[in-house]
């Protein structure tokens, strides 16, 4: 458990990263017919190399998966990077339980918190808004270049970036399997929840990882299609960024994708902030997320 003042620094640091006002993206597009399968985009607000055109990030938010939490939350984030030269996707995709028979949410888990979640919805959406992307920016945003894209996503959106660029690896049957890896210049994850043994064992995000897969009695058959430490190696570069004083994430979890990744033959680039937290990897007011910008960068141009 962390100390009194170790939580109160994590909570000056949530506040922080939730403190910001909502940017309005340039344009949003639909990747699909449900109310979250859309894309902000976000274009360049500066030119880094006059005459060319600018990178694309693609941003996966968190939340564990759950449903109170959107995309609204790393607008800043998004705007951030837009105002460092890179034009910017921010990804919504279904998150929570599926509607009960009447319609309503279904918000409360067997262990009463929000269940986290949709299977297969979740991953239906960032495979399909990943594979819309590319069109969809050359009709958009055609300040941006489709070609040079990196994948970051925070905790749970870690997670599923980690995901999205490892999609050739999935098992045969998956319906989200392609045929080859992604074309991306990499891999930016930050504060990932990357590996799903030590994620239940540590008991992440109150058992998010479980909830995500269907709960206790899915969770093995479900695994192998869901967890980027099993899904190694990529062949894609990718580099974890993570603050040593997560107590949301710790950093055993992020440790550990880059140990698998390790013994996969490749090697993933493990960037560990010291007395940072959770959430200041995408608070445009901290360091850190100057650092997160810098780590982009160094894939995207």
């Amino acid at each position: 458990m962390p100390d009194d003042a170790a939580a109160a620094r994590a909570a000056a640091e949530e506040e922080s990263a939730f403190s910001h006002l909502t940017v309005e993206p340039d344009v949003t597009a639909a990747y699909g017919d449900h109310p979250d399968q859309v894309i902000d985009f976000y274009a360049p607000r500066v030119d880094v190399v006059p005459g060319t055109l600018a990178p694309m990030v693609v941003v996966l938010h968190g939340g564990a998966w759950r449903a109170r939490y959107d995309r609204v939350h790393i607008t800043p984030f998004a705007d951030f990077l837009a105002r460092r030269g890179f034009a910017v996707a921010n990804v919504e995709y279904r998150r929570g339980a599926a509607p009960a028979e009447d319609g309503t949410e279904q918000e409360a888990g067997s262990e009463g918190v929000p269940v986290a979640g949709r299977w297969p919805d979740t991953f239906d959406d960032v495979a399909a808004a990943l594979d819309a992307l590319p069109g969809l920016v050359r009709e958009l945003l055609p300040q941006a270049d489709p070609r040079r894209m990196v994948l970051t996503g925070h905790s749970a959106g870690g997670h599923l970036a980690l995901w999205a660029a490892a999609r050739h690896l999935l098992p045969a049957d998956a319906p989200w399997r392609t045929g080859g890896p992604a074309p991306l210049r990499g891999v930016v994850a930050l504060a990932p929840i990357a590996d799903f043994a030590v994620a239940e064992k540590l008991d992440v995000c109150s058992g998010a990882t479980r909830q995500l897969l269907g709960g206790e009695e899915r969770f093995a058959e479900r695994q192998p299609y869901a967890d980027p430490a099993l899904l190694l190696p990529t062949g894609i570069a990718t580099t974890l960024v993570q603050g040593r004083t997560d107590e949301v994430v710790p950093q055993a979890v992020a440790e550990s994708y880059a140990d698998a990744a390790a013994k996969a033959g490749e090697v993933v680039g493990l960037t560990l902030l010291e007395d940072v937290g959770h959430f200041p990897l995408i608070d445009p007011a901290a360091d850190a997320c100057a650092v997160v910008a810098e780590e982009i960068a160094q894939l995207a141009w």
